[in-house]
C-alpha cells in the first residue's frame, strides 16, 4: 500500500428550503431544495415555479495528504 493524496467524495447534506446554486453543468442555476432522500433530491425553479426530482448529484469533495490507497476493506 501507498500513502498518497486522495480525494474524498461525499453526499452533500442538503436540507429543506435551502437556496442554491449551481455554478457549472446542464443544471447550472439558482435553485431551492424541496425535498430529499435517500435517493432523490427534488429543487424547484425559483423563476419558472417548476420543479424537478433528480437523483442526487452533488458531492462535497475534499483532499487528505498521506492516505492509504487502496483502502482495505
Amino acid at each position: 500500500m501507498t500513502s498518497l493524496q486522495v480525494t474524498f467524495f461525499t453526499p452533500y447534506p442538503f436540507s429543506q428550503g435551502q437556496k442554491i446554486r449551481i455554478t457549472a453543468g446542464p443544471r447550472r442555476g439558482d435553485w431551492e431544495v424541496m425535498e430529499i432522500t435517500e435517493h432523490k433530491i427534488t429543487l424547484r425553479c425559483p423563476v419558472s415555479g417548476r420543479l424537478f426530482n433528480w437523483d442526487r448529484f452533488c458531492y462535497f469533495a475534499e483532499d487528505h495528504a498521506e492516505e492509504t490507497w487502496p483502502q482495505q476493506d
